[in-house]
């Protein structure tokens, strides 16, 4: 378990502190450096890394949701000095400052930089996805669009190849076509209603046409919303930013495509409510008989005039395309 990942915010009660005062309790220290968290009367939370006379003092920033300074901090709970303050303004931005926490830890304990020299380089990598942070709701079939993408990252990709690959090929959010791309293999990810069965709406003519190079497969899931299922948007984002933990680059390439995805965690009270048990998964070779619309379908190409076409697929009668029915059955990668 990292740092961050054991410490409770709970402990610091923002209602102790008034004005520009914190209430600060210390996390750590590595390698000589005090590293401390707080919270401010308006709620907002803080990470602190002492400084000693002579070190470097990271220049002040602000983006939205998150700004760095460097102030005189003498409150109790923590050693009175001069430390560089990172403060997160949105709650939406939480899960990230803990991984910027445990980021600026990790580098800190393996080769012992100047704290604000580390404070700059990892603050730097995480600035985009600062400057991304989503405000609108998800609806219910887009909230379980991306479940259903993060469950093949996480449950199936992930755990064949290193996260930050599979994190790489997970291509959706940037407005790839296929959800998952790489040279040799490229994925589309469907979810559906296990009342339905595997039926799935394919967007256009161009979703299940091949890639360039590589193959394409189709993941299908098959989820039932109920009040007792253990899985959620949040808690499988919670896994994924757990997993990455240890990896600051994953880390931040996980940050960035959940925030290109749509997902903010300050909607995580509503995205709990819709509870999902999956029902099937499996994945299917997109070859030979497979149900699909491309541009070949039409001897003379797209009629003219057409600007949108929509279909359904049913897979309950393609079982001898399915590739793999578990994450730990043999599939292509």
């Amino acid at each position: 378990m990292t740092v961050f990942e054991s410490f409770s915010w709970r402990n610091l009660a923002s209602g102790s502190a008034a004005g520009d005062a914190l209430h600060v309790k210390r996390v750590v220290c590595v390698s000589g450096v005090e590293v401390v968290a707080g919270m401010d009367a308006k709620g907002w939370r803080h990470i602190l890394i002492r400084l000693v006379e002579g070190q470097h003092e990271p220049a002040q920033q602000q983006t939205r949701g998150l700004s760095v300074r460097v102030r005189d901090l003498a409150e109790p709970g923590a050693e009175h000095g001069r430390y560089i303050d990172i403060a997160c303004h949105e709650p939406a931005g939480h899960a990230a400052l803990d991984l910027i926490g445990n980021d600026i830890v990790g580098v800190l304990s393996n080769d012992g930089s100047d704290p604000g020299e580390v404070v700059t380089r990892v603050v730097n990598r995480w600035r985009r996805f600062w400057g991304q942070i989503p405000q609108s709701l998800l609806s219910i079939q887009e909230q379980i669009g991306l479940f259903a993408e993060l469950w093949f990252l996480f449950m199936w990709l992930g755990t064949r190849i290193p996260l930050a690959d599979a994190v790489s090929r997970w291509r959706g959010p940037l407005g790839a076509r296929h959800d998952f791309e790489s040279s040799t293999v490229s994925v589309e990810v469907k979810a559906a209603s296990s009342t339905r069965g595997p039926i799935h709406r394919i967007h256009g003519v161009t979703q299940l046409e091949p890639p360039e190079t590589g193959g394409l497969w189709l993941f299908s899931l098959q989820v039932r919303n109920e009040d007792g299922a253990s899985n959620s948007l949040p808690g499988i984002v919670r896994y994924g930013q757990q997993l990455a933990a240890s990896d600051s680059d994953a880390a931040a390439s996980l940050e960035d495509r959940l925030s290109k995805a749509g997902y903010s965690a300050s909607h995580d009270g509503e995205y709990e409510k819709l509870r999902l048990r999956v029902v099937a998964e499996g994945l299917y070779h997109v070859a030979d008989d497979f149900p699909r619309v491309v541009r070949t379908t039409f001897g003379r190409g797209v009629p003219g005039g057409v600007e949108r076409i929509e279909y359904d697929i049913n897979l309950g009668a393609y079982g001898h395309l399915l590739v793999a029915s578990r994450p730990t059955d043999v599939y292509p990668v």
